[in-house]
């Protein structure tokens, strides 16, 4: 019997390793952690978004520049067929409102056990605990070492038919997913492009008195773009924090203001009143009563709330204009200087990793026949929205096929 060796216990992995082993492969899963699914099992504590609902075209644009390498994947395991793979696991899904699909128990756990129930009825091994650490000198078997527990320490060198890597990417490295594998690779003249924080946010300095006054309110409603970007604006709802700005349309927007700070500084925009023209907030600022202050101007002519008041504020200097084409325009572009994002360890996600140029169309490494990747470890991105798990599934199946016909190939 082929042995197929799976050096990492997320979603790409064991998915692979589930396709290997249908069929008729002896598939090991080496995890580091104490139990496999780790950052899995986490992204289901608010509601586990699995994918989204939305047409294929729009769903791959997600990609960004990795769209076109994707496509294949992702048509080769859809959405649809994510959703039945959850079915057959008796979590049946559902898509809410904004389109994306979640598991009708809204949690990873229930599915989680069912998946690992499966992989044992179909022979996979996973071993906890095991830290690989790079390569034997023969430059195939696999070095690992035992982390914590009765194993902790221990020292050994494994070999298999074929090898899939799904360490993740740098973000959330108390999971597990801290990056590490890069320089082994680069070791074995494998490039990577720099793991880079993603689906994280930035950072802003404001003043003292907005952050203790604001900090977890939300702008609701806004539209958010990076000045000079040319990328359209994204919509949502913006968190500020003590130290700067969450959520959906910072995380959107992550590959533009990386760009932009990589090319000397990044400004934000943020679109206080997305649905209605300038022209048309001019209009009902000019009707200002003599006796209303400045603050109850605003929220009387446009309906800004505090938070809203107190951000045109920070962009002003404290010196909101009162002429009303003035604000009408500020409203509709204020300015948000940032000098940084939040750190990896903060992010949900990271950018970068294995250039595509390293692999072939079926994943497998070209300076290491035999061994394939799949997962966060290839450099794409994605916003939150289920395409990143999405695309963990797709490239994680697309790996295991590619390794069945390395396999049946010799």
């Amino acid at each position: 019997m082929r042995t197929a060796g799976v050096v990492g216990g997320g979603p790409a992995g064991l998915i692979a390793a589930e396709v290997l082993a249908g069929a008729g492969v002896a598939v090991t899963v080496y995890d580091r952690m104490p139990s496999p699914t780790r950052k899995f099992l986490l992204a289901g504590h608010g509601g586990l978004n699995i994918t989204h609902s939305e047409p294929r075209d729009r769903l791959l644009g997600r990609y960004g520049d990795a769209a076109d390498l994707l496509a294949p994947m992702v048509e080769a395991f859809t959405p649809d067929d994510l959703r039945a793979w959850c079915a057959g696991l008796g979590e049946e899904t559902f898509v809410g409102t904004s389109g994306r699909v979640f598991p009708r128990s809204f949690r990873a756990t229930p599915l989680v056990r069912a998946w690992l129930a499966r992989l044992d009825d179909l022979g996979v091994r996973v071993e906890r605990r095991q830290r690989w650490d790079g390569w034997a000198d023969d430059g195939a078997t696999l070095r690992l070492t035992g982390v914590g527990g009765a194993v902790h320490g221990d020292r050994r060198e494994v070999a298999h038919d074929v090898v899939l890597f799904a360490l993740g990417g740098a973000s959330w490295p108390r999971l597990g997913s801290d990056g590490s594998w890069v320089a082994r690779f680069a070791e074995r003249g494998v490039a990577a492009a720099p793991l880079r924080a993603a689906n994280v946010g930035v950072r802003v300095g404001w003043t003292a008195g907005f952050a203790e006054r604001f900090q977890g309110v939300p702008l609701k409603h806004v539209a958010v773009s990076v000045r000079g970007s040319g990328r359209p604006a994204v919509r949502g709802d913006a968190m500020v924090t003590r130290t700067g700005l969450e959520g959906g349309p910072l995380y959107a927007t992550g590959a533009a203001v990386r760009a932009a700070l990589d090319a000397g500084g990044c400004v934000l925009e943020l679109d206080l009143r997305p649905d209605t023209p300038a022209e048309r907030l001019a209009d009902r600022l000019a009707r200002r009563r003599p006796k209303d202050s400045r603050s109850t101007w605003l929220q009387r002519s446009v309906g800004l709330d505090p938070v809203a008041v107190g951000l045109l504020r920070e962009a002003t200097g404290n010196a909101v204009p009162d002429d009303p084409a003035a604000v009408a325009a500020l409203l509709k572009a204020v300015p948000v200087a940032v000098p940084e994002v939040m750190p990896i360890e903060k992010a949900i996600s990271s950018a970068g990793g294995i250039r595509w140029s390293e692999v072939d169309d079926r994943l497998m490494l070209r300076a290491l026949p035999g061994t394939f990747v799949a997962g966060e470890m290839l450099d794409w991105e994605a916003p939150t929205g289920g395409y990143l798990l999405q695309a963990s599934f797709s490239t994680g199946v697309a790996a295991a096929r590619g390794m069945l016909g390395w396999l049946a190939g010799r």
